[in-house]
Order: C-alpha cells, then sequence, then structure tokens
C-alpha cells in the first residue's frame, strides 16, 4: 500500500473518511505501521489529520495496546490541535488508555479547559464530558470538579450538549 498520507488525502475536501477504511485493515494485520498513521495526524491537509485520528481511534478502541507508545504525542502536540475532530478524538482516546497519575492530571486538565466555555465544538464538549465523567466514575475526579464543568456546559448552544450535561449532572450528584 502506498503511503498513509496519500491513501488517507483520497475523498477530497469532505466529511467522507475515503480509503481509511483500507488503512485500517491493514494495520488490523501489520501494526508496524502504526507510527506513520500516527504522524499523519500531524499532517499538513486537515482531512489528512481527520481521516488519521479517526482511524487511529478505532485502532486503539480495538487494541488499546497499540495507542499507549503514543500517550506522550496524545497528551502533547495532539492536545494542543485546534481541529475539532482531532480533539473530540483526544477525549475518546484519553479514555480507552491507561494514564498513570502524572498522564491522568495532564488529561484532566485538558478536558478541563474544553469545558470551561461554551465556545467549544459540540462533539469536542460531547466527548470531553464522557471522558471526564468516566474518570469520576473511577475515582479519579471529585463531584466538586465535575460538578461546575457540566453546569456551564448546560448552557450549551447545542441542545444534545444540554441534554448530555444534565444526565451527567443528575449521575454524578447521584441521582443518574
Amino acid at each position: 500500500m502506498e503511503p498513509f498520507a496519500e491513501v488517507l488525502a483520497a475523498g477530497g475536501r469532505s466529511n467522507s473518511l475515503g480509503r481509511a477504511g483500507e488503512v485500517l485493515a491493514l494495520l488490523r494485520t501489520d501494526p508496524s505501521r502504526v507510527d506513520e498513521l500516527v504522524a499523519c495526524i500531524s499532517a499538513d491537509d486537515a482531512w489528512v489529520r481527520m481521516r488519521a485520528v479517526d482511524t487511529f481511534e478505532k485502532l486503539v478502541r480495538e487494541d488499546p495496546s497499540l495507542g499507549q507508545p503514543h500517550l506522550p504525542h496524545l497528551l502533547g502536540e495532539l492536545a494542543r490541535s485546534e481541529q475539532a475532530s482531532v480533539q473530540w478524538h483526544v477525549a475518546q482516546l484519553l479514555a480507552l488508555l491507561d494514564l498513570d497519575d502524572d498522564e491522568r492530571a495532564q488529561a484532566v486538565r485538558w478536558l478541563t479547559g474544553r469545558l470551561r466555555t461554551t465556545e467549544v465544538d459540540w462533539i469536542v464538549a460531547a466527548q470531553s464530558m464522557a471522558t471526564l465523567v468516566g474518570l469520576h466514575r473511577d475515582g479519579h475526579v471529585t463531584t466538586g470538579s465535575v460538578v461546575p464543568l457540566l453546569e456551564v456546559q448546560t448552557t450549551h448552544r447545542s441542545a444534545s450538549v444540554r441534554r448530555k450535561a444534565a444526565r451527567f449532572l443528575d449521575e454524578v450528584r447521584g441521582r443518574g
């Protein structure tokens, strides 16, 4: 198969995943090219980044061990991305990977940064809430730190985010 950056560029400038499924299929049988896929998440082309991070998240969902070596990159460069499709997948990936105490603290700071404001893409808000509430369920985040962030999201412009925030609030307050 040709270089992943070329394969992931197929599909042009649309939300289509193009040939990303081919990359995922190859990586399932030959994970030796995972580093190449991860490098594509930092490509100049936003559509390549979107397809690469989506493919990476699917791969890690199936086999978290393939994502674990890339956790520093995820918490570093990828967490600094302003692209919504990268951010929501970062939030998803943080829920899939094993985090040590320092990594978890970094993840919580990053998630908190997304949720302090309603000026965040709706799916970034939804995924960030889900991951943060998951960390709360596991006893890693206090109710007192989660509730104010969820309350902020109850005023988000997206009705879907408002509903999710309300459901999560009920859960963390023990009414869910």
